[in-house]
């Protein structure tokens, strides 16, 4: 377990330094100077150097990524004051370290990927199991249907849809905002409840197919075949032997999933107009804000990797014939 950790690890290190490099080069090739957005139309050429001397953008790219590197891990000095590790650098539009803010917009975020999460897995899965143990039957054939046309959504489009049938029509829910959990869990609940919904829709279609095949090909196999018939009821078979080992290849679905997750959750919250970090993300690109768009990758993509670290480590927990040597 410990080499398999190890060696997981260096390959999510290798992965986010390709993400951070790829980021910062491709900013870059961007017809636009952020100095100047930030300068103004009035902007001398004196001005300008000042500010991307301020900015710390007047050295050549390559030196940049690299100092940017170095001060994640060793702290930077910049012309607002010292960013101590790890420093991810200073806002181009308002000078506040980027770490602060990212962490401020975390909470949207997670709030809405975790609850969505759990919508969909648990609805999903559900619809799946019920689906699998009425195989062939009307209730099978509508959940399939059912799964087809949801899986085909999109989240833009049910985002509008929903917010006008179900808010601004019929007031059946809240308008989504996001209230901090620990100030009002009931406010929590129901401004994000038509979020995760429209976030977890494409996903309950896809869980639920899949949940229906891997618990129809379970019931085919040999050790279940012989639990029915040694004369275990049909619960008992369905639940301890089958369901259990269909468990492995939706866990790992999940894990790639999660960065689809993600990047749902980030639409979703643009689409709802909420705070967290997909706004953070795209006002980044629009403001030619380098750092917060660094930041912004760099943190989804460490949480992303981490993430699918654990969900491998799983698989020895449901299923001990996997080995992870």
């Amino acid at each position: 377990m410990l080499r398999f950790l190890l060696r997981r690890s260096l390959g999510a290190i290798a992965i986010l330094l390709i993400i951070s490099a790829v980021t910062f080069f491709l900013f870059y090739a961007i017809p636009r100077n952020p100095a100047l957005l930030a300068c103004g139309k009035t902007c001398t050429p004196d001005q300008l150097a000042i500010v991307e001397r301020n900015l710390g953008i007047d050295k050549p790219v390559p030196v940049q990524y690299w100092e940017y590197m170095v001060g994640i891990f060793a702290g930077r000095d910049y012309p607002v004051g010292h960013c101590p590790a790890p420093c991810l650098g200073y806002s181009f539009t308002d000078n506040r370290p980027v770490l602060e803010t990212i962490l401020d917009r975390v909470p949207t975020t997670f709030s809405l990927a975790v609850g969505g999460a759990v919508v969909f897995l648990v609805v999903g899965l559900s619809m799946g199991m019920l689906a699998a143990w009425r195989r062939g039957t009307l209730l099978d054939k509508s959940l399939s249907s059912a799964s087809l046309v949801l899986g085909s959504m999109q989240i833009y489009f049910l985002g509008p849809l929903a917010l006008a049938l179900l808010v601004y029509n019929n007031q059946i829910l809240s308008q989504p905002e996001y209230v901090p959990l620990t100030e009002d869990p009931l406010g929590w609940f129901n401004g994000l409840l038509l979020p995760w919904l429209v976030l977890s829709t494409i996903f309950t279609a896809n869980y639920t197919r899949m949940a229906r095949s891997t618990l129809i090909e379970q019931l085919r196999e040999d050790h279940v075949r012989t639990a029915r018939a040694k004369g275990m009821s049909r619960p008992t078979v369905f639940f301890r032997y089958a369901w259990r080992g269909s468990l492995i290849p939706i866990v790992t679905i999940f894990g790639i999933d999660l960065g689809s997750l993600f990047g749902g959750a980030m639409i979703t919250e643009f689409t709802f107009n909420l705070p967290g970090l997909g706004r953070l993300a795209v006002d980044s690109v629009t403001k030619s804000n380098l750092p917060m768009l660094m930041g912004v990758m760099l943190f989804a993509a460490l949480v992303i990797v981490l993430f699918n670290i654990l969900v491998d480590a799983c698989y020895a927990l449901i299923d001990p014939r996997v080995r992870l040597a």
